[in-house]
């Protein structure tokens, strides 16, 4: 197998590229001539395109991008194609079954993607959504007794594997699914649809209730009508900005534009008045 492994300049280039080596990896490395200063600059996983590009480029089966402290994953398929952290918890959850090792339910949080929830309830897992923050997605798999969780960004928690969230780690887990199936990243990810996710940020003076706003309920209800079980509604107050985030997803990417563009408008004139 021939991996791109991005390092993104941190702690793992060198214990990375190593780790592939050992298991006979053919490796390609980017990401590994950390200064002190250029940590995670236009590379790893916040940043993929120079790693799609190369994987292209080598034709590569695959590659994997880690952050600078290596505690977040996202992979590229060998199409070019990025594959995030709800398609990599949905790799490692279907891995699991097929082994028989039936995960009792998989945690991800507020934002992740729909298509998550739907494609792993068809197979019988449960899905429980945390706070964003994977402390609170290891919060809920402590608390219920499961194993597997993770966020959109790539922060992946594997507890049957160990005992935090490691890309390294996580990036295994995949490999394992991707040679244990015999079909690639590109098909494996292919079992689960990302639903269409549009998000508008409304800038707000001071703390805001959105709870305590009868007219901001009474839209999201409306909202919430219309999507009906094709789709899902987030506000949500940002803890760094003066901001809420107004995020809607469904099945019908036009509606979901049009619907968040309206809920914004509502909410940001509730939230001057």
């Amino acid at each position: 197998m021939s991996i791109v492994i991005d390092c993104a300049h941190g702690a793992t280039y060198h214990i990375g590229p190593n780790v592939l080596d050992e298991l006979g990896a053919t490796i390609f490395t980017l990401g590994t001539e950390p200064n002190g200063l250029n940590i995670n600059e236009e590379c790893g996983s916040t940043k993929p395109a120079s790693l799609q590009q190369s994987v292209l480029q080598h034709g590569a089966d695959l590659g994997i991008a880690l952050d600078g402290d290596g505690d977040r994953l996202i992979m590229v398929d060998n199409k070019g194609e990025v594959v995030d952290g709800d398609e990599i918890l949905y790799i490692i959850a279907r891995s699991r079954l097929a082994e028989g090792v039936s995960p009792s339910a998989v945690v991800g949080t507020l934002m992740s993607n729909l298509g998550l929830e739907v494609a792993l309830k068809r197979d019988g897992i449960d899905f429980k959504r945390a706070n964003v923050g994977d402390r609170y997605v290891m919060e809920v798999l402590n608390e219920e007794g499961w194993m597997i969780g993770g966020e959109s960004s790539g922060h992946i928690i594997c507890l049957d594997r160990t005992t935090t969230g490691d890309g390294i780690v996580a990036a295994l887990q995949v490999l394992h699914a991707v040679q244990s199936s015999g079909v690639t990243l590109n098909e494996l990810k292919s079992g689960m649809t990302k639903f269409p996710q549009t998000m508008v940020n409304v800038r707000v003076n001071g703390k805001v209730d959105l709870d305590g706003s009868d007219v901001i309920q009474q839209a999201v209800k409306d909202v919430e009508n219309e999507l009906g079980d094709t789709g899902r509604v987030l506000l949500r107050a940002s803890g760094t900005e003066p901001l809420v985030r107004v995020m809607i997803e469904g099945e019908d990417g036009g509606l979901v534009a049009r619907l968040t563009n309206q809920l914004a408008e509502i909410v940001e004139k509730a939230l001057s008045a």
